[in-house]
């Protein structure tokens, strides 16, 4: 079962069920909705898709269920050219769904049932590493079994390749976890839960940035929407990548464009703050289109942003 990729993704995969509305309901209201769309989605396969699109070469590690929804997200991934020889189907728990409110301004209120993502085991990702040649870059985030992360870092380590953490959706991380983190990319929130401090301004950032080097990472790529991003690494001073003006239409894949385009930009060579800038590029291009993998830039978007003045 070898298989050769540049990037692995140990993640979820989701299908996004999207409502788009005129604004997010308060607690107990009901409103109308307009469009509904049913679009793939899952953080881990949201980064697979968008590093893939970037020229990547990328397997993914994860689980859908034995139904539609399943079948679905799994023709979609092949069709982006990723490879999913890991990815189990479960026959006892459904493929994970996201249902995602949208309202007009471009920002989301999102409720995940993880379904068969709760179910990959930490073997399953141990045999992805064992199997795959030529990787160069591991990703994780925390829609699936905290152990399947810590299984991911372990990986990495043995292959002496850096480990990228999205500390998304946000809990608090064991220190040994931490430890094998070599680039943690939180946005604000993700930030201010691991560290107890606020995280509002790009002075708060550089202080939380300074308490996550404390805890164990050993570089820090904090995402802050129209603040733009501040990398942190320990004992360097804090550069801030600022934010790409665009028109705002979906945030939902923001994050996970960024993540992609920082692990693709690696695979590559670049040195940290030139793969961040790619990051960068891919997260304001996302955040343009509706729909999460569907709103994931190609390398020459990406290029053309690069080159031009924020």
């Amino acid at each position: 079962m070898t298989q050769t990729a540049n990037i692995l993704v140990v993640g979820s995969l989701n299908m996004d069920l999207v409502v788009q509305v005129a604004h997010l309901p308060a607690p107990g209201e009901t409103i109308l909705g307009r469009d509904f769309h049913t679009i793939p989605g899952g953080k881990g396969a949201n980064q697979a898709v968008a590093a893939a699109r970037l020229g990547a070469q990328v397997a993914i590690v994860g689980r859908v269920g034995q139904d539609a929804f399943g079948k679905q997200l799994m023709e979609n991934l092949r069709q982006e050219g990723v490879e999913t020889t890991f990815v189990s189907v479960d026959e006892s728990a459904p493929s994970g769904i996201a249902t995602i409110t949208l309202d007009e301004q471009g920002q989301n209120s999102i409720v995940v049932a993880s379904g068969a993502n709760l179910h990959l085991s930490a073997e399953e990702v141990r045999r992805a590493g064992q199997n795959l040649t030529d990787c160069r870059v591991m990703v994780s985030q925390l829609e699936i079994p905290l152990e399947c992360v810590i299984e991911a870092a372990k990986q990495a380590k043995l292959r002496k390749v850096p480990f990228i953490l999205n500390p998304a959706p946000a809990q608090v991380l064991p220190a040994e976890l931490l430890a094998m983190v070599d680039i943690l990319v939180p946005n604000e929130s993700e930030a201010a839960l691991l560290t107890g401090l606020p995280v509002f301004s790009l002075k708060d950032a550089e202080a939380a940035g300074r308490t996550l080097h404390k805890l164990g990472a050993s570089a820090v790529i904090i995402t802050m929407g129209a603040n733009g991003a501040l990398l942190s690494r320990a004992g360097w001073e804090a550069l801030h990548l600022p934010a790409y003006q665009v028109n705002v239409v979906d945030t939902t894949a923001a994050g996970d464009a960024f993540v992609a385009g920082l692990a693709v930009g690696l695979v590559e060579g670049l040195p940290l703050e030139k793969a961040a800038c790619w990051g960068n590029a891919a997260g304001a291009i996302a955040v343009t289109r509706l729909g999460a993998q569907p709103a994931m830039p190609t390398r020459e978007e990406i290029q053309a942003l690069l080159g031009t003045p924020r």
